[in-house]
């Protein structure tokens, strides 16, 4: 069927549906889509092709609109990342007792300091090199941005032009990597890290994470490697000298060749007149500086050998001892240690060791000289701060610390204590079971009974006549002298005035007739320790060897001086101290308190000698690579030697003797 025709009373007319649509459209604006006209209408030959200010501004437009929204498609997406791993570790800082730094530790070498610790003059050094805008840019340098585009165009780095600001982003946020998306992140970051941190945050970031070579991240480690002191104390010229590394270090440190030199003089030379010519240094100033400040020779600011190790590691050791602190916590990195070591005292020590070792054993010559090992340790008596310390022949290669290792039986040396329990505690005397007090002149009778001070009548008996008082058996050997007495006095008593004196518990001996002539095994530090009650007029003083940690503002909590107890009576100790002036005097220190042996089979020999000043513990044994016993003494360092016990009073006498002509 065919379409049905409109009754023509309706023709013409319109719906109401349909009337406001036609109204809508009438009321549509026609969008004429523009018509490129290229190549250019109504022109002939090349003019033709050559685009009008229309064309060109249009296109601009289009360029500019299209780079505009991605950069803010950009900005929108590219957020602060976190701090990379290797910007938030730092070293950590080890100082001698008097504030001198002794070794930085850690994978990087870092210290953190605040923008208050650095001088405005290094400050103004780094932004005249590197960034003379930097409190008034914005953060970026767009011609670096764009430079860095042409040269990855070009097929060259994309390094150059980078902003204070953006190196610090690139420090701190990014990796290295040298590609123009890394460029563009940088650029990003930098614009928000601008408008989030002030500019003082930002230029201490930097200082604090940049290379400078030789190891050192940041100016404070720099400032150690190449002039040997804190930031705080470069003065100008030092810190333009480390400005000119930051353009980099492996071109600008001078110690590496001639060419790095004549770079980083003339360097040194502009940045100072940058300085000027910026406004950031008066010309009288500037004129000061005219002599280029030559760096230390050294390659690194950090070194673990030589006794350096074990240094590190007693202190480290203590700090977990009296601190929360683990061995995670310390390898995190970031801990300024203040120690109580002695630089002077550590190199005459180990000075002594070595001059004693060179000149009395030989391996090639005996086969008894092979395996030698010595331990030492000073402790100053009034407060137990460990003063100095040899650990081995160097931390890098012998890994055990003979100064703070238990195993090495102390023999002789561990007589004073018998003598002072009884002192104290009395013993049983002329047979009766009963203790009564003993004096150092006490001796024992043929009889095998302990006699106090003789009387008349016993002199004329014989009585303690025949046989070495204590005192004299304490000085010239008299081990049986001490067997005798240690049981008397009671092993346990002697034990309890041995660890009171300051020895560890766990380096007792077990309790049977060869405990009181040292079967028991402390270490040099602990026997330096233990020594210096007897001079302390009976106080003893644990040894400690740090007095403070500090991690940024924070000082670690635990670190506060040992408490001072009292081991004996005082009369005791200056009694026992009395005695052993004997062996002083046989090493020329008739003030010393000191104790060795002639008479000792154990394997091992051992000096102990202690002033008002200063207690020294020196032991010298013989190991085999691998196996834990300790070789025999015989033979060591020639017949003559006394299976070894001569070495130790002469590492001993070396020693002091070195610090008392220094103070003469």
């Amino acid at each position: 069927m065919g379409t049905h025709a409109q009754p023509k009373s309706l023709q013409g007319k319109v719906s109401r549906e349909e009337k406001p649509r036609r109204r809508a459209r009438k009321r549509r604006p026609r969008i004429a889509c523009p018509r490129i006209a290229y190549p250019r209408p109504g022109r002939r030959g090349p003019r033709r092709w050559i685009p009008s200010w229309r064309q060109w501004t249009g296109s601009l437009t289009l360029v500019l609109a299209t780079l505009g929204c991605l950069f803010a498609l950009v900005y929108a997406s590219v957020d602060i990342p976190d701090e990379n791993a290797t910007a938030r570790r730092e070293a950590n800082v080890y100082y001698w007792a008097d504030g001198t730094q002794m070794v930085s530790t850690g994978e990087v070498n870092r210290q953190n300091v605040r923008l208050s610790e650095i001088p405005d003059a290094v400050e103004n050094a780094v932004i005249a090199a590197e960034n003379d805008t930097f409190y008034s840019d914005s953060g970026v340098s767009p011609k670096g941005l764009a430079r860095a585009a042409v040269n990855m165009v070009r097929g060259q780095e994309t390094q150059g032009g980078s902003t204070i600001t953006q190196q610090y982003v690139k420090n701190t946020y990014l990796s290295q990597d040298q590609t123009v998306t890394r460029k563009v992140k940088e650029f990003v970051i930098a614009l928000k890290v601008d408008r989030k941190k002030s500019k003082r945050d930002i230029l201490q970031g930097y200082l604090n994470t940049s290379w400078f070579g030789r190891g050192a991240y940041g100016v404070e480690a720099a400032a150690h490697a190449y002039y040997g002191i804190p930031a705080k104390k470069l003065n100008p010229g030092q810190g333009a000298a480390l400005a000119a590394l930051l353009k980099g270090a492996e071109l600008y440190d001078p110690s590496v060749s001639g060419a790095n030199h004549r770079r980083s003089v003339a360097r040194w030379k502009w940045i100072l007149d940058r300085q000027v010519k910026a406004g950031l240094m008066e010309r009288k100033t500037r004129e000061k500086y005219t002599v280029y400040p030559e760096p230390h020779k050294q390659s690194r600011a950090t070194s673990l050998s030589g006794q350096t190790g074990y240094l590190v590691d007693v202190a480290n050791k203590y700090i977990k001892q009296h601190t929360s602190l683990t061995d995670k916590d310390l390898a995190r990195g970031g801990y300024k240690i203040h120690t109580t070591f002695d630089q002077d005292r550590t190199r005459r020590l180990t000075r002594a060791v070595r001059r004693v070792l060179d000149r009395d054993i030989d391996p090639k010559k005996r086969a008894a000289d092979k395996g030698v090992q010595v331990g030492a340790a000073s402790v100053r008596p009034a407060d137990g701060a460990v003063l100095a310390l040899y650990g081995g022949v160097d931390a890098t290669r012998h890994f055990t610390d003979n100064a703070d290792t238990s195993g090495v039986p102390v023999g002789s040396a561990f007589k004073p204590f018998v003598l002072a329990s009884a002192l104290e505690n009395g013993a049983r005397t002329r047979g009766t079971g009963e203790y009564e007090p003993v004096s150092a002149t006490s001796s024992y009778d043929d009889n095998g009974l302990l006699w106090t001070t003789p009387t008349a009548a016993d002199a004329v008996q014989g009585r303690g006549s025949a046989h070495p008082t204590l005192a004299q058996a304490l000085a010239k050997g008299g081990n049986a002298t001490y067997v005798r007495l240690g049981k008397d006095v009671g092993w346990d008593r002697v034990r309890r005035t041995a660890v009171a004196s300051g020895l560890l518990d766990s380096s007792m001996a077990r309790l049977e007739r060869t405990f009181p002539i040292g079967t028991s095994t402390p270490s040099a530090i602990r026997m330096a320790a233990a020594y210096g009650t007897f001079v302390n007029r009976g106080i003893q003083h644990d040894p400690y060897s740090v007095t403070k940690v500090v991690k940024g503002d924070e000082t670690i909590a635990g670190l506060t001086k040992p408490r001072a107890r009292r081991a004996m009576d005082p009369d005791t100790a200056a009694e026992v101290a009395y005695a052993m002036r004997g062996v002083g005097k046989s090493v020329g220190h008739p003030v010393a308190a000191g104790r060795t042996g002639d008479q000792d089979r154990l394997r091992s020999a051992w000096f102990t000698g202690a002033t008002e000043d200063l207690s020294t513990a020196v032991t010298l044994f013989r190991t085999s690579p691998g196996k834990a016993r300790l070789l025999p003494m015989s033979g060591v360092g020639g017949r003559s030697s006394q299976r070894g016990n001569v070495f130790p009073v002469r590492i001993w006498g070396d020693y002091v003797n070195s610090l008392a002509t220094d103070r003469s």
